[in-house]
């Protein structure tokens, strides 16, 4: 058959001898894998450019902070933040003193004190607050410290807690030792540490005590033995009797 002939003869890849049927078949599955060769590159181009951040994309970092032992770097610098609070601090004419109730979801209901002085403006500090925050379980107290040019630091927050079967006036007239330290930093991560029980603390007794000594002086400065016992009063937790009676009346 000359067909035969003609296609035996040829050159097996020459398609123009092929049949017009088998050419347009050639044809079409050429044409399909192309169009499947530009899907799959357009899918990973796209795939990539999602997985790419753009500019206005917010991205969020999460930062662990050891607090039971932080390393001596850490340490250093939290010491260093200590040091540089006055330690004869004068305030300025301005002050607040506030006192008030709160409730959180899963928390019971905690009453609080707040007693915050103004730096003046050529001071290190711009602001020194005190508060006094008491629930069913423990009585916790805070001092804050809020620096003028947060170049590095930008808040000092030390913090002591005991049991709720204390007095709030006995805690309030006391020195108890800070049991929390923290420090805010411009631009870097915060600095922690915190009392840990089953921990070995023994490297951080001179940090500890330190932070002390400042909540101490601010305690003083900032007028809290006499000014808090009459807004505790005010609340019903004068005393702690007081206090477990006004919590079993906010149960009822």
């Amino acid at each position: 058959m000359p067909a035969t002939r003609s296609l035996a003869r040829g050159n097996p890849g020459d398609h123009r001898q092929l049949p017009a049927g088998a050419r347009r078949l050639i044809y079409n599955r050429c044409v399909s894998l192309l169009k499947s060769f530009l899907l799959l590159t357009l899918c990973a181009a796209s795939a990539a450019a999602q997985q790419q951040p753009k500019p206005g994309d917010m991205q969020v970092r999460i930062n662990y902070l050891n607090v039971c032992s932080p390393s001596d770097a850490d340490r250093q610098e939290i010491v260093a933040a200590l040091e540089r609070i006055p330690a004869a601090p004068r305030f300025g004419p301005e002050f607040e003193i506030a006192r008030g109730r709160s409730t959180a979801p899963d928390a019971p209901m905690a009453s609080w004190v707040r007693v915050r002085r103004e730096f003046p403006p050529e001071a290190p500090l711009t602001n020194a607050q005190y508060s006094v925050s008491l629930d069913a379980t423990d009585i916790i107290e805070t001092v804050v410290l809020r620096w003028r040019e947060p170049k590095d630091v930008m808040q000092v927050s030390i913090e002591d807690s005991v049991s709720a079967v204390a007095s709030p006036a006995t805690v309030v007239s006391s020195d108890t030792p800070a049991s929390r330290i923290r420090i805010e930093r411009f631009g870097k991560p915060s600095l922690g540490l915190s009392r840990c029980a089953k921990a070995d603390q023994s490297a951080y007794e001179k940090v500890f005590a330190a932070a002390s000594r400042v909540m101490s002086r601010y305690r003083a400065a900032l007028g809290v033995r006499q000014s808090v016992p009459p807004e505790l009063a005010r609340l019903g937790l004068g005393s702690s009797q007081a206090r477990q009676q006004k919590a079993a009346g906010d149960k009822k």
